[in-house]
């Protein structure tokens, strides 16, 4: 039980806009943990005390202050549209809600200035009136917030061009607000930005970034339908290798997988592999020939703006375990760098049904490269952790999902400067409280 008099803290916000709705509460505390069957059950009765949603920094910084002055734990959200339980409390306290800081402060020279809850749809709506997209956005990006994505993501549709989001020259500057004796707002620029890019806000609040941007194209969303995966994957690899062609998503989908896509069942035959892509519209003659060339058929062909169109990027990604947990909930998924197509033949081969190859091509240190985000007929933890270090020991490497630790996900190490950094800002650890294994193991 808190012994924090949260009926004195919602006097001393004064006109900060809180939520104390025990629903509300509930719902703003959670993202998609429950993914994972293992993240659900360490999980499932965790949430704050109190949502504070600030509308301005001069707000933030008050919070920070009232926090620090009461050492109530600070959880920072954004759409909660992550799935490690990032931006789920373990220790009660203060959720921080930025989806009303939203604002575009300006576009220019391909870079843009924004508040960190604005919601990356409306970015990209906005950018592409000038010329510019955004590098990468997340399958949830109508709802994802640019913070959210910052702080908990690390890539999406457009890392087939600019990699990971950690990757240097993807943030340019970011504003922070510390949770110190006395909180202030610090900018961080260049390769300083890592010390929050995908750190689970536990390393200060952000509340502004400024960002580089893509030049726009007009996009055309293509289904590809194979026979066999192998052909599917084979094509994907020789189209992320294709610099002339322009591309922003490679996502292929072994069988059974496609039968998941109900929406998309017109355009998919029972027992066939695809693939499902963004070119661009100069780039389409160019993919057709590709597409022969490994005896595949495209059997959809839309331009992504034209209203009703079906816009594949909401059937890739994590959305592809979203579609297939809506039919069969004991489905759960692995992240996986496989580095090679023959590491993807392997796995697909041992393990055949039991976990399906769901595979997102991105650049990884200037090479394409074939990442999983497979899907798994869950049976046990026993059983899953024999999957992941089957992998592991052969030379897949796994980004676990089904931690909420930092370090136990994709670092997979501690980082030194990170943890110094955490020092400075959050003294006293308050920040996304056991979410950290660098803090909690030297603190």
């Amino acid at each position: 039980m808190s012994s924090i008099n949260y009926q004195n803290i919602i006097n001393k916000l004064g006109n900060i806009k809180i939520i104390i709705d025990s629903e509300q509460v509930k719902k703003l505390s959670q993202d998609y943990y429950y993914f994972s069957p293992i993240l659900l059950n360490k999980l499932a009765d965790k949430k704050a005390d109190l949502i504070v949603q600030p509308s301005n920094e001069e707000e933030v910084l008050k919070v920070a202050q009232i926090c620090v002055n009461h050492k109530i734990p600070l959880t920072v959200r954004g759409a909660g549209t992550g799935n490690y339980g990032q931006c789920i409390p373990l220790h009660g306290g203060i959720v921080l809600d930025m989806t009303e800081m939203r604002q575009i402060h300006w576009i220019k020279n391909g870079s843009a200035c924004v508040q960190a809850g604005v919601k990356m749809a409306t970015v990209e709506r906005a950018t592409r009136k000038e010329g510019w997209e955004l590098r990468m956005i997340p399958s949830t990006y109508k709802i994802a917030t640019i913070g959210g994505f910052f702080g908990g993501g690390s890539g999406g549709i457009g890392s087939i061009n600019y990699g990971q989001l950690r990757d240097r020259g993807n943030l340019h500057r970011v504003k922070v607000v510390t949770l110190e004796d006395e909180p202030r707002i610090l900018e961080l620029k260049g390769d300083e930005t890592n010390q929050i890019n995908h750190a689970y806000g536990t390393n200060g609040i952000i509340t502004e970034l400024e960002i580089p941007l893509a030049p726009a194209y007009n996009w055309l969303d293509v289904i590809v339908t194979f026979p066999h995966f192998m052909n599917a994957a084979q094509f994907a690899q020789h189209l992320a290798d294709s610099d002339g062609i322009i591309k922003r998503l490679i996502s292929v989908h072994a069988s059974p997988i496609p039968e998941y896509f109900i929406a998309l069942k017109n355009y998919l035959s029972k027992g066939e592999s695809c693939a499902l892509l963004t070119v661009s519209e100069n780039s389409i003659n160019s993919l057709s020939e590709l597409v022969k060339e490994y005896q595949g058929k495209i059997t959809y062909q839309e331009d992504l703006e034209k209203k009703n169109s079906l816009n594949l990027i909401e059937f890739t990604w994590n959305h592809t375990t979203f579609h297939a947990r809506n039919i069969d909930p004991n489905i759960t998924y692995l992240q996986t760098f496989f580095f090679t197509l023959e590491k993807v033949e392997q796995m697909y081969k041992t393990f055949g049904d039991e976990v399906m190859i769901h595979l997102e091509f991105m650049r990884l240190g200037g090479k394409a490269i074939p990442a999983g985000l497979q899907l798994v007929r869950y049976t046990n933890e026993e059983r899953l952790n024999e999957i992941i270090q089957y992998h592991e020991q052969n030379g897949a490497f796994i980004a676990n999902p089904h931690t909420y630790i930092l370090e136990d996900g994709g670092r997979k190490h501690i980082e030194p400067e990170q943890l110094k950094f955490k020092k400075m800002v959050d003294p006293y650890g308050l920040m996304n409280q056991g979410k950290m294994k660098a803090w909690t193991e030297n603190s």
